[in-house]
């Protein structure tokens, strides 16, 4: 039993080794672009009740270094029930921005993010679409780094880098999302680099217009509620192979907050994990199983080791195994994120890792759950 409890613990730390070789690997974006002048970006933002957040996130976009001449942005209001509307519309008179605001009627429909983005493609301007949130925030060079790696790579999907910056600062909870999401960040981009995109995130996306419209769109993933940046990028990953490229830039880190609650932390993976019952792809699948694998091995390591099965230097040598490669990588991943102060927490966080795997392994098979108060599948 000892040599294959060692054996998955091994074989992690090569993988772990594997992912801090690929991110490593990946070159800094953009290197020498020349920004073609014609170039022209669509930013595209799903918003349902972010009254809140929407301001800022405007007021972000107002201050872009990349010309005003080349972008405009669509604000998809979701039928919000709060101000998100009017907000939109007095930044709009009150500012010298291409923006426009398109109101969605709350009309019953399984995926609304995604419905909220056709309809803003529909009536795009740009040849290159980017995506972000309502409750996201921007630095200043965000939209001149995506446009620079386009014009340098020609990537038909663009994935950009996103971080937890939690607004209660301290919170143990906090800090637990904001390296757990940084590891999906991390992994993702080195999937990517290793031409097996698996992982993005809609907060910081950017495709053609013309590869989404050659994809169908959300055209066959659009009977679900979430997906509409993975399954996107799978879609566009199958028709365009070799296509796909990870931003690695800090200026284009897009920033949001971590969920202000457990149930509302809960409500998320599982939306999350929805995308898992229709992904069959053999790269998702793999490391699905190879991560929940190995996450319940330690468990199970530690449940014999207490019951005097292992001895505990044979659990130290596991553990070893299997948290040292994981901190080198999250250490990397979360100091490139600009959050090098949550290193010193990543230990603790690694020890909880494995609970919530498992946890939300099993959660994950759910499929009803509650998102902007509405209630999804």
């Amino acid at each position: 039993m000892f040599i294959f409890l060692l054996l998955f613990s091994f074989l992690y730390a090569l993988a772990c080794l594997w992912l801090i070789t690929q991110w490593l690997t990946i070159k800094k974006r953009p290197a020498h672009a020349v920004l073609p002048l014609d170039l022209f970006l669509t930013v595209v933002i799903p918003a349902r009740n972010e009254a809140a957040n929407i301001g800022a996130l405007l007021s972000d976009l107002m201050n872009q270094t990349l010309p005003k001449k080349q972008f405009e942005i669509i604000v998809a209001n979701d039928a919000s029930t709060d101000d998100t509307a009017l907000i939109v519309s007095q930044f709009q008179a009150q500012n010298n921005l291409n923006l426009t605001l398109l109101s969605l009627p709350d009309l019953p429909t399984t995926a609304p993010k995604k419905r909220a983005i056709s309809e803003s493609i529909r009536i795009a301007n740009g040849s290159l679409v980017v995506t972000t949130d309502g409750d996201c925030r921007v630095g200043k060079r965000w939209l001149e780094t995506i446009a620079q790696t386009y014009a340098e790579t020609n990537a038909k999907l663009i994935s950009g880098p996103v971080v937890l910056v939690g607004q209660e600062r301290g919170r143990f909870f906090d800090i637990f999302q904001t390296i757990e999401f940084s590891s999906l960040i991390g992994a993702g981009a080195c999937l990517i680099e290793a031409g097996l995109p698996t992982m993005c995130n809609g907060a910081n996306l950017a495709y053609e217009r013309t590869a989404f419209e050659a994809v169908g769109g959300f055209e066959n993933i659009d009977h679900l509620a979430s997906g509409d940046d993975e399954l996107l990028m799978h879609k566009i990953a199958q028709r365009f192979p070799q296509q796909i490229v990870f931003l690695k830039n800090p200026e284009a880190v897009v920033q949001t907050a971590p969920q202000p609650t457990w149930q509302a932390f809960y409500q998320q993976r599982v939306r999350w994990g929805s995308k898992w019952n229709v992904n069959r792809r053999a790269t998702t699948i793999a490391v699905a199983v190879f991560v929940f694998s190995v996450n319940f091995s330690v468990i199970f390591s530690m449940a014999t080791a207490a019951a005097g099965v292992l001895e505990i230097k044979q659990l130290a040598l596991i553990l070893a195994l299997k948290y040292g490669p994981e901190f080198l990588f999250l250490a990397l991943i979360v100091r490139f994120l600009k959050q090098a102060k949550q290193i010193i927490y990543i230990p603790v966080v690694q020890l909880f890792y494995p609970f919530y795997v498992l946890f939300f392994g099993v959660a994950a098979q759910r499929k009803d759950y509650v998102w902007k108060n509405r209630s999804l599948q």
